[in-house]
């Protein structure tokens, strides 16, 4: 969860997070080949008034996901949004 400046481009932070963390990993070395991150980003926006309700949500995401997996989930969230999108597409880490 991140709160930004409704100015900021969410592409930029996204890029800028991908390219920090592949930097760290690839320098701690901990995968054997390079390691990089798959192409595209999800990213989910919700209002002040809605903190309350997510912040629980992830406290008890491990219950949660007992009934549904990642995967399901997002995309869900991907149909709630109205959002199109490929399922062949999604998860390359999954295949």
């Amino acid at each position: 969860m991140i709160g930004s400046n409704p100015n900021d481009k969410i592409s930029d932070l996204v890029g800028c997070i991908k390219k920090e963390s592949s930097s760290f990993i690839n320098e701690k070395k901990y995968f054997r080949g390079k390691f990089h991150w798959q192409d595209g980003y999800g990213a989910f926006s919700y209002g002040r008034s809605q903190l309350d309700s997510i912040y629980k949500y992830i406290a008890n995401q491990a219950v949660h996901h007992r009934k549904k997996t990642f995967r399901e989930e997002y995309i869900d969230l991907l149909k709630r949004f109205d959002i199109k999108f490929d399922e062949k597409y999604l998860f390359d880490f999954f295949n």
